[in-house]
């Protein structure tokens, strides 16, 4: 029995030595050196290869080295295949690091302070308190109760919306299409960790803007599908919005002359929201591992239906 890994190959390194500590019954083996294809029954990967079920006939499940699925076409793989997403404590810790950091950056304004620094500009800007400081987010899963949860202690007042009804104590929450509307009229500033999907494709856009109080901000840390690039500029240049700090892109590395690089009313980091760690996603992929040996139900398979 064998796992193939095809993702980081420095991180690959990591996994190789964890396993062969921990599991030595599971042969590791790294793309593209598979081997013989018959004895390789899990893969663990960022994007799959193509025509699976003829390169890996005795595939049994495919584990997605990430949080997210949508990097995967979910289309061109073999429909009985379980597909798993790496519910990694270790992502969730980075992203609650950077929502904190990307939220209090939009609050304590300091977008503008940098640019009065680039101008030599020494000028002390009104505080507005975090109470009065309104901090809305799209989605509810894992990733963004445990980023409300860490958000609370610091005051803010807090929403969240969803497709579907949640109740989360301290948090103002949202629900469906219907109630979209009135998520957005309140909130200062939005953060995105919605899954990208068919229905959220785009969701980021002119009309989603137009539906938030003047000057609020833009966080996103979901995926570059979700924001209409073009839509986000047109609402910086008309001041409907006051900023933006943007993990992900519609093409990852952004292109040299992306009008995001130089705006200064963007803070664009390269895809470093949250980062698989090979030491704390480690137990939960032997976990699943082993649950999938002895017939149990896995932790965090998708339900293909919905994409996530």
């Amino acid at each position: 029995m064998a796992l193939l890994y095809k993702a980081d190959p420095v991180r690959g390194e990591q996994w190789k030595a964890l396993f062969a500590e921990h599991a030595p019954d599971i042969e590791w083996r790294a793309w593209p050196d598979i081997g013989d294809p018959k004895d390789i029954q899990y893969l663990a990967a960022w994007q799959a290869p193509d025509d699976l079920d003829v390169l890996l006939p005795n595939l049994r499940v495919l584990f997605a080295v990430s949080a997210g699925v949508d990097q995967l076409d979910l289309n061109r793989l073999p429909t009985s295949l379980p597909v798993v997403r790496l519910l990694d404590p270790g992502i969730t810790r980075g992203m609650c690091e950077y929502a904190s950091f990307a939220v209090l950056s939009l609050h304590r304004d300091m977008l503008r302070y940098r640019q009065q620094q680039m101008a030599r500009c020494w000028q002390a800007h009104l505080l507005q308190p975090a109470a009065k400081r309104r901090v809305g987010i799209m989605g509810l899963g894992t990733q963004a109760r445990q980023i409300l949860a860490t958000l609370q202690p610091l005051g803010f007042a807090l929403s969240g919306w969803a497709r579907s009804v949640h109740q989360i104590p301290g948090v103002d929450c949202y629900a469906g299409t219907e109630q979209l509307p009135a998520f957005l009229s309140q909130c200062d500033i939005l953060l995105c960790v919605l899954p990208l999907t068919e229905q959220t494709q785009g969701i980021l856009d002119r009309k989603l803007f137009r539906q938030l109080p003047h000057g609020a901000a833009l966080i996103n840390m979901g995926r570059g599908g979700h924001l209409v690039e073009s839509d986000l500029l047109e609402a910086l240049d008309s001041g409907q919005l006051s900023g933006a700090v943007l993990d992900v892109l519609q093409e990852e590395p952004a292109p040299a002359d992306h009008p995001f690089w130089d705006h200064p009313q963007i803070l664009l980091t390269p895809h470093i929201a949250a980062m698989t760690q090979p030491e704390s996603a480690f137990g939960v992929l032997l976990e699943n591992i082993r649950r999938h040996q002895s017939g149990k139900p896995m932790v965090g398979q998708i339900d293909r239906n919905k994409g996530y």
